[in-house]
């Protein structure tokens, strides 16, 4: 006995038990859809239908069997259905960096959202070296840092250019759009992110190319925090451009440039080399890559 089985004796009883009819909507011969009726009571040992001259009568087994037959076949066609359409429907695991997390991920997820309302996206917003680490375990589909990818099973795409800003109180010396010499930067209270963190990351490799090692009076995984600080005259930190946008156009923070200290950097879409990239993922992905071609840009940045 098969799903085929149960599928002709319902259409049979749906057809007013009539197998002509069930058989033309089958698309089947009528003496195929009888015999399937007769291997059906064959293997059950019951009578399905009562045969009075050349009509179907359904017996109390017939109607026994029929509801376990709706049941079952309807079961099938969801779980067909389901498994179809589970790109549409289903799980997506992203991770992000913190920056990106806070200020980017957020609309991201609005927009795919809109898009496949259906989809269930689940974020993690952590460090990047754990994020990796997730890539890894296969606890995630994909994530977005601003780092590099450590790891060589894992595969990364640069999807958007940024860059870091040096961020100075407003009623200090310098003013927007400075250049500060060097050695007046390594002079500065610096106020930085937290080591393993994307945004720290590329300092680091930027200062040890101009040749001097930070040594943070602050270090903070909230970029509020820096940005509260430097407005409070604590120091100045070095973070995401598009993070300071808010608090510089309010005059709250100026942002410089420093002579010899390149902070230029990509946030990279970055996954398991073999990772099975579902449709949705893939979708996800792509609205990243568009995204500030096709969105305004978010002007909160988080200051208490």
């Amino acid at each position: 006995m098969t799903l085929r089985h149960m599928i002709i004796f319902r259409a049979v009883c749906a057809a007013g038990y009539n197998s002509t009819r069930a058989a033309e909507a089958l698309h089947m011969t009528q003496p195929a859809v009888s015999l399937a009726i007769k291997e059906l009571e064959q293997y059950y040992g019951v009578r399905l239908f009562d045969r009075m001259g050349k009509r179907l009568q359904i017996t109390e087994a017939g109607q026994n069997f029929l509801r376990y037959a709706i049941h079952i076949s309807d079961l099938f066609e969801d779980m067909e259905r389901g498994l179809r359409d589970w790109d549409a429907k289903g799980l997506l695991r992203v991770g992000a960096s913190i920056t990106i997390g806070s200020q980017l991920m957020p609309n991201y997820v609005r927009a795919f959202a809109e898009q496949y309302p259906e989809t269930e996206v689940r974020v993690l917003v952590e460090q990047t070296d754990r994020l990796e680490k997730k890539l890894l375990a296969n606890e995630l589909d994909f994530a977005l840092i601003e780092g590099v990818a450590h790891d060589p099973a894992i595969v990364s795409e640069a999807y958007m250019e940024d860059e870091l800003c040096v961020v100075c109180p407003a009623d200090g010396p310098w003013r927007e759009g400075q250049v500060m010499p060097l050695e007046a930067f390594t002079k500065q209270r610096l106020l930085l992110r937290e080591p393993g963190s994307g945004t720290r990351e590329v300092f680091d490799r930027a200062a040890e190319r101009a040749g001097f090692s930070p040594s943070p009076a602050w270090e903070a995984m909230s970029t509020t925090a820096l940005v509260n600080a430097v407005i409070n005259g604590l120091g100045i930190a070095v973070l995401p451009r598009r993070m300071v946008l808010s608090a510089r156009a309010r005059g709250l923070v100026t942002t410089v440039r420093v002579a010899e200290l390149d902070l230029k950097r990509s946030f990279f879409i970055i996954h398991h080399r073999d990772k099975f990239l579902t449709a949705s993922a893939k979708a996800f992905m792509a609205l990243c890559r568009r995204y500030e071609g096709d969105y305004p840009a978010p002007a909160y940045c988080g200051l208490s």
